[in-house]
């Protein structure tokens, strides 16, 4: 049995570039001070990592996917030898084109599941999870059976929680208070 940890990208791994706003290149990437050694304890812990982010800026022409490209290669190359991301997904479609994977819907977590299950891997589902700084996140994440994780490191704010439609697993500051939670468990 695997176990999962699917991590949204903006405000989770790197810096929240604000609401409606989109890190269009590298310049702009900037990993969060917790990101890399919080991510290194779940990798050394045995998780395969999975960044699924909506990204439609790219359809939007607000960015390419080569920017797209190199700023995943940024991520990668400052998260070092020790992070072993297992993959990076997006759905780069508009909210309007009503894809199947645009988060909150699960295709891309599917397509994983999918993937591995080919593979001949059974996921522990009950102990993997979806980490992410929107309420979207954690709607996905509950949707796909994972156990959620919301940081307030990114677009949602602990102010907000009366207007929530779901309530996540655990809230906490950051991606290293979250690394904390899973490998505790």
């Amino acid at each position: 049995m695997i176990k999962l940890v699917f991590l949204d990208r903006d405000g989770v791994i790197n810096k929240y570039p604000g609401d409606f706003e989109y890190v269009t290149k590298v310049e702009e990437f900037q990993i969060l001070p917790n990101a890399k050694p919080a991510l290194e304890k779940l990798t050394e812990a045995g998780f395969m990592l999975f960044v699924v982010s909506n990204q439609a800026g790219v359809a939007k022409g607000l960015y390419s996917q080569e920017d797209l490209n190199e700023i995943d290669q940024r991520m990668v190359f400052e998260l070092g030898d020790k992070v072993r991301l297992s993959e990076i997904l997006y759905c780069t479609h508009r909210p309007e084109e009503n894809c199947s994977c645009r988060k909150p819907k699960t295709g891309l977590i599917d397509q994983v599941l999918d993937d591995l299950k080919k593979q001949g891997f059974t996921v522990d589902k009950a102990n993997s999870y979806f980490i992410g700084d929107s309420m979207v996140d954690m709607e996905t994440g509950q949707s796909a059976g994972l156990k959620t994780i919301l940081v307030f490191s990114g677009r949602e704010k602990p102010e907000n929680q009366l207007n929530w439609d779901c309530i996540p697993d655990y809230k906490v500051d950051d991606l290293t208070s979250a690394a904390q939670i899973i490998i505790k468990s």
